[in-house]
C-alpha cells in the first residue's frame, strides 16, 4: 500500500496575516520594556542572549516582505507539512544572519518591521511563490510558518525573562495546527488520537484506526506544552510525571517521536 498524502490544513489567510502582525505586536511591547541587563541575560537557545533572540523574531517577520521582493522561484515546491523538519538543516546559517543583525536599537528595528509588514501584506497575493532558501512556498503557507516561530520563540522569551508576553488566540491555534498535522504526517495512521484543546485533534501512529466511541489509545495536553514538545523544548516523560500530559493507551508514548521541529 502507498504511503498516506500529506493532508494540508486549511488557513483563514486574512486571519493568519493578523496573527502574525498581533504577536509581533506584543513581543514589540515586552522588548521595548526590558533593561538592558535583561537584554544581555541569557536563553535557552545556547549561546544567544535575549538581544540576539529579540532580534531572530524581528528577523523571522521582516523575512516576509524581504522575501516577496525577491524574484518568484517555481521549482523545489516546499509543502507547508514540510516546513517543520527543515529548519534545523539551516541551524548554522540562521546563527549567523541573527548574530549580525544591528540590534543596537531594538525599538526602531521593530518598529520598521512592523511597518514594511503591514505594507508588503496589503493586497498581496497568497500565491505568490517566495523563494525560501531550501525551496519556494507560497506566501499563504510561509505567514502560516509565522505564526509557528512567534510562538515558539515567545515563550523562549518568557522563559529568559519572565515577561508574561501573551499569546495571539489565533497565532497559538495555527501553531498548534501546524505542529500537530505535522506528528500526523511523520507518524501516519490512526492508532494514537492526540488531543490539545481547543485547537487540534489528530490521528497518527500505525496500528488499528478508531471509528467510533473512546480510542484506545489517547495522548492530550495544553497548547503551550505541546508547542515545547513537538520544539524539543520540554521531554515527553517529564511532562508526563508533571500532570501536563495523558497519555492512556499501549500505543500512547510518543517520546521516540518527538520533537517534529529542532
Amino acid at each position: 500500500m502507498p504511503p498516506a498524502k500529506k493532508r494540508n490544513r486549511s488557513y483563514d489567510s486574512a486571519r493568519t496575516r493578523a496573527a502574525v502582525l498581533a504577536q509581533f505586536a506584543h513581543v514589540r511591547t515586552a522588548v521595548e520594556k526590558l533593561s538592558p541587563e535583561q537584554l544581555d541575560g541569557p536563553t535557552r537557545l545556547g549561546e544567544w542572549t535575549v538581544r540576539d533572540l529579540a532580534a531572530h523574531v524581528a528577523w523571522m517577520v521582516d523575512s516576509v516582505p524581504l522575501l516577496m521582493e525577491a524574484p518568484e522561484r517555481g521549482k523545489d515546491r516546499l509543502a507547508l507539512l514540510d516546513w517543520p523538519s527543515v529548519p534545523e538543516g539551516g541551524a548554522g546559517r540562521i546563527d549567523e544572519h541573527t548574530r549580525g543583525i544591528d540590534a543596537s536599537d531594538l525599538p526602531g528595528l521593530y518598529a520598521r518591521v512592523a511597518d514594511d509588514y503591514g505594507r508588503a501584506m496589503a493586497d498581496a497575493d497568497d500565491e505568490r511563490l517566495l523563494p525560501v532558501s531550501f525551496g519556494a512556498m507560497t506566501l499563504a503557507d510561509f505567514v502560516v510558518t509565522r505564526t509557528v516561530e512567534l510562538v515558539v520563540h515567545t515563550d523562549d522569551l518568557n522563559a529568559a525573562t519572565g515577561a508574561g508576553i501573551p499569546y495571539d488566540r489565533q497565532a497559538l491555534a495555527a501553531c498548534t495546527r501546524l505542529l500537530a498535522d505535522a506528528l500526523a504526517a511523520k507518524a501516519p495512521g490512526g492508532a494514537v488520537e492526540v488531543r490539545i484543546p481547543p485547537y487540534a485533534v489528530v490521528q497518527c501512529v500505525e496500528g488499528p484506526r478508531h471509528t467510533r466511541g473512546t480510542p484506545p489509545n489517547v495522548v492530550e495536553t495544553d497548547p503551550l506544552t505541546w508547542v515545547r514538545l513537538a520544539t524539543g523544548r520540554a521531554e515527553w516523560a517529564a511532562e508526563l510525571d508533571a500532570a501536563r500530559v495523558s497519555a492512556s493507551g499501549e500505543r500512547a508514548d510518543l517520546g521516540a517521536l518527538l520533537p517534529v521541529m529542532a
